[in-house]
């Protein structure tokens, strides 16, 4: 496995999940990768001690306000047979959170697309959620040998107008800053908000969820993603969004997996319709049972559904 260098990150990893009481739910080595201007921080998790960088390779993708926590219980029994790493955007989970930097799309994604190259990524099964699919389906359009497989949940890597009113308030100017990274009133909204109506998110499972997000700076992230969204041409990320869009007839032949938790109020079936306008021959799988962060709803499901998947295409 690569190992590369990285300067100190703005977080004490261990200390971190000390203090959160998360060792037992989040038993993954930090790995980090020095960017430009920041450490970039990713798992790395595969069973056996011969590690082998040629074995499959699922690549988790996460959206806004989560980080690579929300992977955990795929990642888990994932590991076992795959190689699975999941990244946390820069501003997010434990990856440095400058006040100074390009919270934009095309940034994140160039992010990404670093990661895959240092670590010389091949056959990669894309895993995405959220603003992932738009950042992992924009990496892999424009390195579409690298992957073998796509997997998308309840997210858009397209142009859409459609945003619900509870998100359009986060865009008011200083108002929307004030109640996202000043009350955090969007992360602590996702965490009830975001599950199904009969699954409640434990206590212990929402702090994981907020602990990185603790203080107006370290939300900085969750705020920038709001107003990234690119609802006008005028937009400065519509050209990077439009980009995505016109790539994804270059993954047109890999095979695709929608999961979608039918419950969720922002990413709706009708994002799975346009993404079947793209893709007819995708496998999809509806969860009546879920809502936006299907992971934490049907984790069990949603594990056993990829990895059939992923023996189906080998």
């Amino acid at each position: 496995m690569t190992k590369l260098p990285a300067n100190t990150p703005q977080i004490n990893t261990a200390q971190f999940l000390k203090q959160n009481g998360l060792e037992q739910e989040y038993p993954f080595q930090s790995h980090y990768l020095q960017l430009e201007d920041a450490c970039y921080h990713y798992i790395d998790e595969q069973d056996g001690e011969e590690q082998s960088d040629n074995k499959e390779v699922l690549l988790f993708v996460h959206g806004n306000p989560t980080w690579s926590f929300a992977w955990r219980n795929l990642i888990k029994p994932l590991s076992k047979k795959y190689r699975c790493i999941a990244v946390d955007h820069i501003g997010c989970g434990l990856s440095d959170k400058p006040q100074q930097y390009r919270y934009q799309l095309s940034q994140h994604i160039a992010n990404l697309q670093q990661l895959i190259e240092e670590l010389d990524l091949q056959n990669i099964t894309l895993v995405a959620h959220d603003w992932g699919g738009a950042i992992g389906s924009g990496a892999a359009g424009r390195m579409p040998e690298r992957f073998k497989r796509i997997v998308l949940m309840n997210t858009a890597a397209f142009r859409s107008t459609m945003i619900p009113f509870r998100i359009a308030l986060c865009r008011i100017p200083l108002l929307g800053s004030l109640g996202v990274r000043g009350f955090n009133l969007f992360a602590r909204a996702a965490i009830s908000m975001a599950v199904s109506n009969s699954k409640p998110m434990p206590k212990q499972i929402a702090q994981g969820y907020l602990a990185p997000y603790n203080n107006w700076n370290n939300r900085i992230a969750i705020d920038r993603f709001v107003k990234d969204i690119p609802l006008s041409i005028t937009h400065e990320s519509y050209a990077t969004i439009l980009d995505v869009e016109n790539n994804l007839n270059k993954l047109a032949n890999l095979p695709i997996l929608f999961p979608w938790g039918k419950q969720d109020w922002c990413f709706t079936t009708k994002f799975l319709d346009i993404f079947h306008e793209y893709f007819p021959n995708a496998q999809t799988k509806i969860f009546d049972n879920a809502s936006h962060y299907i992971f934490e709803d049907v984790p069990d499901e949603l594990a056993t559904l990829i990895s059939e998947f992923i023996t189906m295409h080998s």
